[in-house]
């Protein structure tokens, strides 16, 4: 039984707004109620009043307007990504849009068009037949809009920013119904606000994102064992001070569990990896990875790839997974934090986690800002390539285990507590929205600036906090 009873509308009022949409409509205790209000993370216990299957613009306008007169919020959701921050849904409708995956690519000017369900490979595969690249995630299955309204930090990172910053437009409706485009010259408010502010103005329904022109990358994993966690972290982490901004890492502590959705030759073993992204050609790459490379690694899969290749690197699971995670931003990554994450996750810890990773961040993440184009202090500097960001912080960790019973998730979540007390002398001011994985508002993970004027413009788009949306922006008063 539920704690909070939710508020169900009645009957009638969803027969009259199922007459009045494409989609579908599902009612607690309905055929598909428990299937379509599941999130990516099975350890998480959505529960809705209603669950709404929009298929275009239109049908969110009405679910919007339906949702308001029924004195409901709404709760936008694609994949069910990130969605262990949410509020309680018991007073909302889940809107889940992944019914609304269609995307254009335009090479001429190098944009993708992206509706509110698409994931990240139904645009990197088109924009790659014109050799273009995304500003894609680092798994196939994330959905571009959750991913790109929270920040985005993927394999072309530290040369292009943040993935929020190569929006050049939005289409959002409002809470009142209204569908409205955001881009520099109309609504410059919202589009700002749509730039990495985590998409609490309204339902997005669309986005435009810019292309890179990159047909080819070097890229790959170096397989270590695990008892060498602390020699390769250390090194890894010298060599990442000299690297250039087109290339882009992370240092990871990987146990994968006896299962056979792991492939053979890793099952049921233990390493410590480094994942690396170059945008150059492969003798640049080769030279580039050599230090790391002379360590001798027990597997080395690095080639030239399409950019498409890149969501495979990480090795993301393709399906929902029971697990628990978080994450934390570091201001600093010094010999001290290597020392601590490998005390915590590596060798003879006795930790549960399947994978501990620090993703580096610097180059174009790092760079002092001469405009305030967004909420995560982007540049938005002029010429094709599109805006940059810039992020504080050295290095961004996230921790996660698998949790298939209750009791491994409060192991797991114990231990990943563990992995940020240990880590805590050199945290950064704020967080990042798509690594802090637990409860906060958005002042955990935007600089006090941005979000003192998201505050503003939530009062006056949103006042009455009708979009949920993961670490809300509170209304100022």
């Amino acid at each position: 039984m539920d704690d909070n009873p939710p508020t169900v509308p009645a009957q009638a009022e969803l027969d009259v707004l199922r007459s009045r949409i494409a989609g579908d409509v599902i009612g607690r205790g309905e055929d598909g109620f428990d299937a379509t209000r599941r999130a990516f993370l099975l350890t998480l216990d959505q529960r809705p009043a209603m669950v709404a299957l929009p298929q275009s613009a239109h049908d969110v306008q009405e679910i919007v307007r339906f949702a308001r007169s029924a004195g409901l919020r709404v709760a936008p959701q694609s994949t069910g990504h990130g969605a262990s921050p949410l509020e309680d849904l018991g007073d909302a409708i889940l809107l889940k849009t992944s019914r609304m995956r269609g995307a254009e690519i335009d090479p001429d000017t190098r944009t993708a068009r992206a509706q509110a369900g698409a994931q990240w490979q139904d645009v990197t595969g088109p924009a790659a037949e014109h050799g273009l690249a995304a500003l894609a995630g680092s798994a196939a299955n994330v959905g571009v809009l959750g991913y790109t309204l929270g920040g985005g930090i993927g394999w072309l990172a530290r040369k292009y920013g943040l993935s929020a910053n190569s929006v050049v437009a939005a289409e959002l409706v409002l809470p009142d119904g209204t569908l409205v485009r955001a881009d520099p010259t109309n609504e410059p408010d919202l589009f700002w606000a749509t730039r990495g502010g985590g998409g609490g103005m309204g339902v997005v329904s669309a986005i435009e994102v810019a292309l890179y022109p990159v047909r080819e990358l070097y890229a790959g994993v170096l397989f270590f064992p695990i008892e060498r966690s602390a020699e390769v972290l250390h090194a890894w982490r010298e060599w990442t001070a000299s690297v250039p901004d087109e290339l882009t890492s992370i240092g990871r502590i990987v146990q994968f569990p006896p299962i056979p959705d792991v492939p053979e030759q890793v099952r049921g073993q233990s390493f410590v990896l480094v994942e690396a992204a170059y945008l150059g050609q492969e003798r640049a790459g080769e030279a580039l990875m050599r230090p790391l490379r002379e360590l001798g690694p027990a597997m080395d899969t690095f080639a030239m790839m399409p950019p498409p290749g890149l969501a495979a690197l990480h090795m993301d699971p393709p399906e929902p997974v029971p697990a628990r995670g978080d994450g934390v931003l570091l201001a600093d990554t010094p010999v001290g934090a290597i020392d601590a994450v490998v005390a915590v996750a590596g060798p003879d810890s006795g930790s549960p986690l399947l994978s501990v990773e620090l993703r580096q961040l610097g180059g174009a993440l790092a760079r002092t800002t001469a405009a305030d184009a967004g909420p995560q202090r982007p540049q938005r500097p002029q010429g094709p390539q599109g805006p940059q960001a810039t992020l504080a912080g050295s290095c961004a960790v996230f921790a996660v285990g698998l949790a298939p019973t209750p009791e491994m998730g409060e192991a797991v979540a114990a231990h990943v507590r563990q992995v940020k007390g240990a880590l805590e002398p050199w945290r950064a001011e704020y967080d990042y929205f798509n690594v802090l994985d637990s409860p906060g508002d958005g002042d955990a993970v935007l600089p006090p600036d941005s979000y003192s004027r998201l505050r503003q413009l939530k009062a006056r788009y949103d006042p009455d906090e009708s979009i949920v949306s993961a670490h809300p922006i509170r209304p100022a008063v």
